[in-house]
């Protein structure tokens, strides 16, 4: 009981909490997070500002919620490049077989031997910081991850009988692609993409602590934290909210993710 409650409705409670923030901020009171007060710079949690203000007086609530919007943009998009474009590479690949299966397994292999932040400094400094450009490039990199799984389990499946009974029958590859693989195959890569979202959130808090995403004064939370990296030990909390914010955000996907994925393990075991 006490587990289930840690692992999954916590985090699901967190991640309600920050979406909910994020989408209806101005409906919520919250302060236009570009607002500066210069009687409160740095400014440690108070009654008008409750988490603070940043070295430009901004208010740190603000900053975090409208921040949220980004970090999640990013977070469900980028997943969802990977995941239309890889699930289908591995589809194609472990059901076709042959050299179709070589070609893109030499291409998927060549794309995680690329290091990711090199990727994603290259792309930043050609097409520019924007939120679609940081997406995009994420999603470049998942490709590979979903292409393995959706190809190891489309491996399992394609010799299975009710895929066999559909070929005897006289079915084109695409329908048993898309009505017989994919709605078992797409159940492990959603449990993944959980995952993925953390992953794509840590990414492009990395990135706009580098100053290489969503350009100033556009709040997000890898920004706002290297905002206050010189005040570390006058005003921490400038670079602690925003931290602490995107820890537990990135804890909740990862713990809802496992969950996720053991429950899902545990149905199809039990209908082996």
């Amino acid at each position: 009981m006490i587990s289930g409650l840690l692992k999954l409705w916590l985090p699901l409670l967190w991640l309600l909490a920050v979406l909910v923030t994020a989408l209806f901020a101005p409906q919520l009171g919250i302060r236009d997070p570009a607002a500066m007060d210069f009687i409160a710079l740095s400014a440690p949690p108070s009654e008008d500002h409750w988490l603070g203000t940043d070295v430009l007086g901004r208010d740190l609530l603000a900053r975090v919620a409208y921040g949220a919007r980004v970090s999640l943009t990013v977070g469900f998009v980028a997943p969802l490049v990977g995941l239309l474009i890889g699930v289908w590479l591995g589809m194609l690949a472990g059901y076709y077989r042959g050299w179709l299966e070589s070609v893109v397994v030499v291409a998927i292999d060549t794309l995680l031997a690329l290091p990711g932040l090199v990727v994603l400094l290259l792309f930043a400094l050609t097409f520019g910081g924007s939120l679609m450009n940081v997406s995009i490039s994420l999603g470049i990199l998942f490709i590979p991850v979903f292409t393995r799984i959706a190809r190891a389990n489309t491996l399992v499946y394609a010799e299975r009988e009710f895929v066999l009974a559909a070929r005897a029958m006289g079915a084109r590859d695409f329908y048993i692609l898309s009505r017989e693989i994919l709605p078992n195959v797409i159940l492990p890569v959603i449990a993944y993409a959980l995952v993925a979202v953390a992953t794509a959130i840590v990414a492009e808090g990395a990135l706009s602590f580098l100053g290489l995403s969503v350009p100033s004064p556009s709040p997000s939370w890898g920004g706002t934290i290297a905002e206050g990296r010189e005040q570390l030990e006058e005003a921490p909390h400038i670079s602690v909210v925003p931290a602490l914010v995107m820890f537990l955000t990135v804890l909740s996907f990862n713990l809802v993710g496992d969950t996720l994925r053991a429950r899902l393990a545990d149905v199809r075991e039990s209908a082996i």
